[in-house]
């Protein structure tokens, strides 16, 4: 539960030394460059634009490249698991002193898809070409042909059905007979009628308006030659083109020993990209640049020592100014850590303020347990979690914490679903009376109790447990009181609501009403009860006279007070909220049982057992994989909207140090002789 505290460091140093010096911050990544404040006008900065553009086109060449080869076959790792490349420093030295070979490699393999796809087109016009031609296949003269000196042809389309005589009729509409005109009907296709009228000069024109009147049109590609012939010719050239993309696909395959090098010489380009990226915000003179970062307060000696020593650079611890804010880095337990991805994904918190990593954690992983709730369903989450942090050991961080908080939170699945008697719901007495007749008790026996069969008990837990993690928020918000010294605000904002919901929860429990929803009545020794009334007015009275304490018209302040006093209908709501942990866990629970009941449908035979297990497996997949979505997603909410709505004000900027942007290799560690 700790943010580290941040130290701001100005660096000072000789120009030559410029760029091992940000080399060295950059393979350390404990630096966050910041040099928005160095705005001296006697101070220039590079423009590295042009630089950080080749770079990063460099980058993009080579991982087009790699794609490429993984679409023709050629494993090149990623996916949703995927481990960086382990390499050497020499490994890494000798790939960029021969990076130009590798450039020009992955040059050839883009030049060859550029003509693939030119090819593809080709093919892709030929076919639609192909397809226009295929009704014409019974016209023995040119699609081109115009006529002759005294006849004129009309080859198209009708845009209807239409018989010879019919379009005779319409052709020859308005002349005298015996016309000068003769019509072939080629075919007939999607309402089209293709045709080959011919006639006569002196009528041409008659006959090109009462076939236009008809819906006559040419075709849109007029093929030259026999439509066979060109039939012909299309066919061949797509054969050419197919012929060509392979030995094309060939040429790409033959760079596949490549792509390690690839990988090497894209990272390499992408951070030479970062490094420009970050030299062109750096101000500096004619022999002397300037820089300033931030790092963590407890390793500034350190970097500062190593700076002084080993570049001659002048380091000067700097205090934060008013307009700024330090980033924020969070440090947390080997178990809590795993959840800072939640807390990030909602926001981080400000500097000097409480870091909520560790009491949410161990309520983020009990909620999501009860929700699953079934203890098969947390052996496999767990399970399968262990066995990919056990085979990935380079996964990156924010991976990992993903896997370990699943881990953990598989293992809270099956300590609830234990508690609760499911194991893959009824699994073990479906199949005990399915298949072996068993007709006695329950096999497996809730530890503590059934769901299905007392929910009003589970729901009054579950508020419970949401009441004692509202109060944890509101410790939370109590704890930043005493912190920044307070204490008005602590026993008017903390202490006070304190009084006021646990004096009227402990008036409550005692209650027919309450009774009623647990099933089971509470009694309290009278001195509890006055207790809890006296808790219950002094949390009333400081709530009415100090909710509006910055107001000095006591009327006004009263009002305000009388407001806030309204804020205990949030509280309720809040509290009824953590009915989700219910309603989730039954709702797992009742489609386990139903599944169950729909695999043993089919008897105890032999067909019966293949369709059971096959029902049983795809059935809980789909199961487990629905509620522990909506586990996720629920737990989440809970710590989103009424926990944090107790006390936590997002607003801190993460810390990004300058390093290396390695998207597919890391460094061995190799030991020093």
């Amino acid at each position: 539960m700790a943010i580290v505290e941040m130290q701001k460091l100005s660096v000072a140093a000789d120009k030559k030394n410029r760029k091992a010096l940000l080399e060295t911050l950059q393979s350390m990544s404990i630096m966050q460059i910041e040099n928005d404040h160095l705005t001296d006008p006697d101070l220039q900065k590079m423009d590295t634009r042009s630089s950080i553009a080749a770079f990063e086109r460099n980058a993009d060449e080579l991982d087009q490249a790699l794609k490429l080869l993984k679409t023709y076959g050629v494993s090149s790792g990623g996916g949703l698991f995927s481990e960086p490349d382990l390499v050497t420093r020499q490994q890494f030295d000798d790939i960029i002193t021969n990076q130009q070979i590798f450039m020009r490699s992955a040059a050839r393999i883009l030049d060859a898809q550029k003509k693939i796809d030119e090819a593809n087109g080709i093919i892709q016009k030929d076919t639609g070409r192909l397809t226009a031609l295929s009704p014409w296949m019974g016209l023995d003269i040119p699609l081109d042909w115009k006529g002759t000196k005294t006849t004129s042809a009309f080859i198209g389309t009708m845009a209807q059905t239409l018989t010879a005589d019919q379009v005779y009729a319409l052709a020859t509409n308005g002349l005298d007979d015996p016309c000068p005109a003769d019509v072939n009907v080629i075919g007939v296709e999607n309402n089209l009628t293709y045709v080959c009228v011919l006639c006569h000069n002196k009528i041409k024109d008659i006959v090109e308006a009462n076939l236009r009147s008809g819906g006559f049109s040419r075709p849109a590609q007029m093929e030259s030659g026999l439509p066979s012939a060109a039939k012909e010719k299309l066919e061949k050239d797509i054969a050419d083109k197919k012929a060509q993309i392979e030995s094309l696909k060939k040429e790409i395959l033959s760079q596949a020993e490549s792509k390690e090098q690839f990988k090497i010489a894209s990272d390499y380009y992408r951070t030479r990209a970062e490094k420009y990226r970050t030299l062109g915000t750096i101000p500096q003179s004619e022999n002397v640049f300037f820089l300033e970062g931030w790092v963590p307060k407890e390793k500034a000696d350190d970097v500062a020592k190593l700076l002084t020593d080993r570049f001659g650079a002048v380091v000067d611890k700097e205090e934060v100014r008013e307009d700024e804010m330090e980033p924020t880095l969070l440090r947390n337990n080997w178990f809590s850590r795993n959840v800072e991805g939640v807390l990030e994904s909602y926001g981080l918190p400000q500097p000097k303020r409480a870091d909520p990593t560790f009491i949410m954690s161990f309520f983020y992983v009990i909620f999501f347990g009860m929700m699953l709730s079934d203890a098969g369903y947390g052996i496999v989450m767990a399970i399968a979690c262990a066995i990919i942090l056990y085979k990935k050991k380079r996964l990156n961080d924010g991976m990992k914490k993903m896997l370990r908080l699943f881990f953990w939170c598989g293992l809270s699945t099956t300590f609830w679903g234990f508690m609760y008697g499911s194991f893959f719901g009824d699994a073990i007495d479906v199949i005990a009376k399915t298949f072996f007749g068993y007709t006695g008790p329950l096999i497996l026996k809730p530890l503590w109790f059934a769901p299905m069969a007392n929910p009003m008990k589970l729901l009054v837990w579950c508020m419970l447990f949401g009441l004692i993690h509202l109060f944890f928020g509101l410790g939370i918000k109590g704890y930043e009181c005493l912190k920044s010294k307070d204490i008005v605000g602590f026993i008017s904002d903390v202490l006070a609501w304190y009084l006021f919901v646990g004096g009227l929860t402990l008036l409550l429990i005692p209650t027919s009403i309450f009774g009623s929803i647990a099933g089971q009545q509470f009694y309290f020794p009278a001195a509890v009860t006055k207790a809890a009334k006296i808790m219950t007015w002094i949390g009333v009275v400081i709530i009415l006279f100090m909710g509006g304490r910055d107001k000095k018209n006591w009327a006004i302040r009263i009002a305000l007070g009388a407001y806030d006093l309204y804020g205990i209908s949030g509280w309720l709501s809040d509290v009824l909220s953590y009915s989700r942990l219910l309603a989730l866990g039954l709702a797992t629970g009742v489609i386990a049982s139903v599944i169950n009941m729909m695999a043993s449908m089919f008897g105890g035979g032999p067909v019966g057992a293949v369709l059971f297990a096959i029902i049983f497996i795809l059935g809980h997949t789909l199961n487990i994989g629905i509620n522990a979505l909506g586990a996720y997603v629920h737990t989440n909410r809970l710590q989103y909207v009424e926990f944090f709505g107790k006390f936590y004000d997002a607003g801190g900027r993460p810390f990004k140090p300058f390093k290396q942007a390695f998207k597919y290799v890391t460094f061995k560690e190799e030991k020093q002789s």
